[in-house]
């Protein structure tokens, strides 16, 4: 087999892998419930399974309280359990629009599409010990003067009298970029001092390389990122899979040295 008729292998090859991807590319889009965007949320993490705001791991919808160095506050049942938290919380969310007043968050979940759709953001929806969960309930976020050792060696901290809560400062950029990003998607209310915080921890505590996997993946599955994070790639969703199994197919049907000619043409 010549040059010639390696490039025209490659040539077809590329041409079946942007076909494939053209499919896989239509079927990209959100998540339409709460419910199934949790399931895909499980996968998008599933890689690197610490809790957000503990750094605890888990398996399946069991969390390693020792891992962290947690401890139960009140509720070591729940505590022992994973939960998908909504950073900006769904009260939060459905208490700026009308549906709320109707029939509370089971209305505006089956009556309002904008709600529907922002309480299935991916982009929102983080891994959270179930305590934890229930505890910040809807308090916003913010700096406290109170010392850390509610939650053993977790350093989340919850002010149940001034009904606000604050994260370790491992995740306060992430904080921060979703609530923006959830502002700005949804256009959601936010006081000017909730502003001023988020934009300073956006700029103290820089984009890290986990938020950035995420933000690709979580992008894959709802087909947009969240811009404060940064740029995502679409071409990427499912083609690099695809291309490395292409790889090794053109590896085993053609002769040794031309098989690599073609995976570096096909590259290009």
């Amino acid at each position: 087999m010549n040059n010639s008729a390696a490039k025209k292998i490659a040539s077809l090859l590329s041409g079946i892998v942007l076909a494939v991807a053209g499919v896989h590319f239509t079927d990209i889009g959100p998540p339409e419930t709460f419910g199934a965007a949790k399931k895909i949320a499980q996968d998008i993490h599933a890689d690197e399974p610490l809790t957000f705001y503990c750094g605890c791991r888990y398996q399946g919808n069991r969390v390693d309280l020792a891992s962290c160095g947690y401890r139960p506050r009140k509720n070591p049942q729940r505590a022992s359990r994973l939960e998908w938290e909504h950073v900006v919380p769904a009260w939060v969310i459905g208490h700026q629009r009308q549906c709320w007043k109707k029939g509370g968050r089971d209305h505006c979940t089956a009556n309002d599409p904008v709600f529907a759709r922002a309480e299935a953001d991916l982009h929102n929806l983080v891994p959270a010990i179930g305590e934890v969960n229930g505890d910040r309930s809807n308090f916003a976020f913010g700096m406290l003067d109170k010392a850390t050792g509610q939650y053993g060696q977790c350093r989340m901290v919850v002010d149940f009298q001034a009904r606000k809560a604050m994260p370790r400062e491992e995740v306060r950029g992430a904080v921060a970029r979703i609530y923006l990003y959830m502002h700005d998607r949804y256009r959601l209310r936010l006081s000017r001092q909730d502003r001023q915080l988020y934009e300073a921890w956006n700029r103290q505590y820089p984009v890290t390389a986990q938020e950035r996997r995420r933000n690709q993946e979580v992008a894959c599955q709802m087909g947009w990122g969240n811009p404060y994070v940064g740029e995502v790639e679409l071409w990427r969703c499912g083609v690099d899979g695809l291309m490395t199994g292409l790889l090794g197919t053109v590896r085993r049907i053609v002769p040794d040295g031309l098989g690599d000619a073609l995976g570096a043409l096909l590259k290009r």
